[in-house]
């Protein structure tokens, strides 16, 4: 056994770090190791456990709808609000779909919505949304935000529904910027049209009604809305949990309902589903559980205020460094940078690597430039200094350096590519010119890998990364 775990730990050094606020996407970092051990004996607990049937273990339904209670209390859901722990805020919101889809094709009356249903989003809703449309069928029609404050507009959003609209999405905040979308408008025109209105506060959730609670001003979002019918908010983002758990929920029981999952009509059990697993290990929802309730109120209070004023006085720092703009100021924990042309972001990011900090490259998107996406965890709040410090070394260097170019004609031809039409060749081939031919391994630095993909189109991105992913994806 010793052996194993000795394997484990080796490849474990080459990860980036879980804890210690040095890396600013993927992790969440509480700086409580008590309440992370609590986590990791409530995994081994329960990690033969089964959701699949919860008349079979019910200790796990009192959990659930502990957890589910929990959050419909801060995001004041009342006593009529129900949900469902999931594996994560991609469920959340593909299940917010999937209900929004469902009702809409059960209830209207025959020919009143068109053949396609679909769903009305701001251009900075995240990606899993893009997902649940793959997934199901509900086709997404997006409209650009205000190019200013990157917040969804009202109007236009109204503008766009039609009778195919079976849900209108809002962020709170959106993840590329940080902003949190007009909500009350928003849920607004979504009721007066009958269509149920999601805000996706997976990031937000349980970080906005405890700064709330702090005396910070929030913008409204969640129940105490009229017109939001649903909500997702992560237990394993910033309520610092193991991964492995997310809330989706409903304001009423009946707007759950189409949820659900039954089969009846085979030899075998009857298929009952709350999410889109069957067998799901309890382990998750154990350690969640745990954490919760180890760490309560009055120290979530602490960790949001904690992890607010970081974010806001890293905003605030790194806007005197020379060269970096913030693009919105923070509405939670999330900052995100912009470089001027002396510079870019994608060799920003390499440098600070160098110096021990992850922070994530955001390629353009229509008029918006690349940028630096920082998520600010409460471990990160006392490094604030440090990460400044490295900030500045590493825009100095990227000035330097000068921005990473991408010869005209290799912009030109990624340009005019069809992903369509290109074979597995065709993929080496682009994934060589890109960096990322040599088995599936990835270069020491990543900027003239980004700098390429930021001028192929979203199509091409797509495509090379996944090509990329199914190289990387292969037993060796």
């Amino acid at each position: 056994m010793s052996d194993v775990l000795a394997r484990l730990r080796a490849l474990q050094e080459g990860d980036l770090p879980t804890h210690g606020g040095s890396t600013l996407a993927y992790v969440y970092d509480s700086g409580l190791s008590e309440a992370d051990e609590i986590g990791r004996q409530a995994l081994a607990l329960y990690g033969a456990t089964n959701g699949l049937d919860p008349t079979v273990f019910p200790s796990l339904r009192t959990l659930e709808n502990d957890l589910v209670g929990w959050a419909a209390r801060l995001l004041q859901g009342g006593s009529s609000a129900v949900g469902t722990v999931t594996s994560g805020g991609t469920e959340s919101v593909l299940l917010a779909v999937q209900t929004a889809r469902d009702a809409a094709r059960d209830l209207d009356p025959p020919n009143t919505r068109s053949a396609q249903p679909s769903m009305v989003l701001p251009s900075t809703a995240h990606a899993a949304f893009f997902k649940a449309a793959h997934y199901f069928g509900v086709r997404p029609v997006v409209v650009d935000v205000d190019p200013v404050t990157f917040k969804a507009r009202p109007d236009e959003l109204a503008a766009a529904c039609d009778n195919s609209t079976v849900l209108v999405v809002a962020s709170a905040p959106s993840y590329a910027h940080g902003v949190v979308d007009p909500v009350p408008e928003i849920a607004a025109l979504a009721a007066e049209r009958g269509i149920r209105c999601h805000v996706d506060a997976c990031i937000g959730g349980w970080v906005l009604p405890y700064l709330r609670a702090d005396g910070v001003e929030v913008a409204d979002f969640d129940f105490a809305v009229p017109g939001v019918t649903s909500i997702s908010v992560d237990l394993h983002k910033y309520a610092y949990t193991p991964k492995g758990a997310s809330i989706l929920l409903h304001r009423s029981a009946e707007l759950r309902r189409p949820q659900f999952f039954a089969h009846a009509d085979w030899p075998g059990y009857t298929m009952l589903n709350s999410t889109t697993q069957s067998t799901k290990s309890g382990a998750p929802l154990a350690a969640a559980w745990a954490v919760v309730q180890h760490i309560g109120d009055d120290g979530y209070q602490r960790l949001a205020r904690t992890a607010y004023d970081a974010a806001v006085r890293l905003a605030g720092l790194a806007a005197e460094v020379d060269g970096l703009t913030v693009l919105a100021p923070p509405a939670t924990t999330l900052v995100a940078l912009h470089s001027d042309d002396r510079g870019d972001v994608f060799t920003i990011a390499d440098e600070m690597a160098a110096l021990g900090w992850f922070v994530q490259p955001q390629l353009s998107f229509k008029d918006q430039p690349p940028s630096l996406h920082l998520t600010v965890s409460a471990a990160t709040a006392g490094r604030i200094d440090e990460l400044i410090a490295a900030l500045r070394t590493a825009v100095r260097k990227a000035q330097d350096a000068g921005p990473v170019q991408v010869a005209p004609e290799l912009a030109a031809a990624a340009g005019g590519l069809d992903p369509a039409t290109l074979d597995d060749a065709a993929f080496d081939g682009l994934l060589a010119l890109a960096g990322l031919g040599d088995g599936g391994a990835l270069p020491d630095r990543m900027a003239p890998v980004n700098a390429l993909l930021n001028v192929a189109p979203p199509r091409l991105r797509e495509a090379l990364l996944v090509a990329f992913l199914d190289r990387l994806m292969r037993p060796t």
